[in-house]
């Protein structure tokens, strides 16, 4: 598809990230508005059109959602905007407007990203051609996946975040029973999101009869507030180190010798905690499956906003 303009947008719970491709195929830098400000998704695209026109009206859009999508009707998993598709390019006055899956999008953005955009987290060497799992905790917890094909890359769209979260340790086995009193169904969105933390720090809390501080999920990762409350610390050492279950799930479950790539608003701010965490070490920890996953590489993405690469990748190929 050829388009002069072409709008361009990651829609998360908590922040909508928007952009324009331009004539030359570059990508603006994204605006970003207050998921929670407005009542109706057009409204803040609208907004971001207005202060986007001395540049010029986009023909064509590209929105990655955190949603299931599939058919006209989009509904949000974690915010409460819900939108018919057709509807919305009639309201932004587009000529084509595409919705895909957030986590799609940023598997897409894969191919694209430089060396200065990752970080790698342990050892290990992709297989060409593999499958590439995707997996980033945020305000949920995205997962996705790709693999290669004689046609090309075939995306894999997944809502693999509400998988059921399993205990590697006694500590997690105890906290996931007292959050099974809470909670009908305890995913593993349920522990490695922005809430999750919280539900961690609390859960801890609980388990040693101490009260529990109304900390967002920004402090539960300060080191400063380690030093008041070691919740806070036990709670990020075991959030990262429950990642590293997930994506040695996923890694296996998809055989993405590729590489797995963490991405999503929690992981790449927490830098050196992070690299010297028990992510990497509960990723290869696997039982007979250990050299398997020794061999799999892992990343940070710590690229802002790939999803929007993601999105301009998926206009080029219509």
């Amino acid at each position: 598809m050829s388009s002069n303009l072409a709008l361009v947008g990651d829609i998360g719970a908590t922040n909508a990230r928007l952009a324009m491709i331009r004539s030359d195929g570059t990508i603006s830098a994204p605006r970003v508005y207050d998921s929670q400000a407005d009542s109706d998704i057009a409204k803040a695209i609208l907004s971001f059109l207005a202060e986007e026109r001395p540049t010029g009206k986009p023909d064509d859009g590209v929105l990655a959602i955190a949603a299931v999508v599939s058919g006209n009707e989009v509904r949000m998993i974690n915010h409460p905007w819900h939108f018919l598709i057709e509807d919305l390019r009639i309201r932004l006055g587009l000529r084509e407007l595409h919705i895909i899956n957030d986590f799609a999008a940023n598997a897409l953005a894969i191919s694209e990203l430089g060396e200065s955009d990752i970080v790698e987290v342990g050892s290990g060497s992709g297989v060409i051609d593999a499958p590439i799992g995707v997996v980033g905790p945020g305000t949920g917890l995205g997962m996705s996946a790709f693999l290669h094909s004689e046609g090309g890359i075939v995306l894999l769209e997944s809502e693999g975040g509400h998988v059921t979260m399993p205990a590697a340790t006694s500590r997690e086995a105890e906290v996931l029973d007292l959050m099974r009193r809470r909670y009908d169904h305890v995913s593993a969105e349920r522990v490695l999101s922005g809430q999750g933390l919280v539900n961690l720090y609390e859960a801890l809390c609980e388990l040693e009869n101490l009260s529990s501080a109304s900390f967002t999920p920004a402090q539960i990762t300060d080191a400063q507030i380690w030093r008041e409350d070691p919740r806070t610390q036990e709670a990020t050492g075991m959030f990262c180190a429950m990642l590293g279950t997930v994506a040695g799930n996923l890694a296996l479950t998809l055989g993405a010798r590729g590489g797995v790539y963490i991405t999503g608003g929690i992981v790449p701010k927490l830098g050196r905690v992070f690299f010297e965490s028990d992510f990497r070490t509960r990723f290869q920890a696997k039982g007979r499956f250990l050299n398997y996953l020794e061999a799999i590489p892992t990343y940070v993405i710590t690229r802002p906003v790939p999803a929007l690469l993601g999105a301009a990748r998926y206009l080029r190929q219509l």
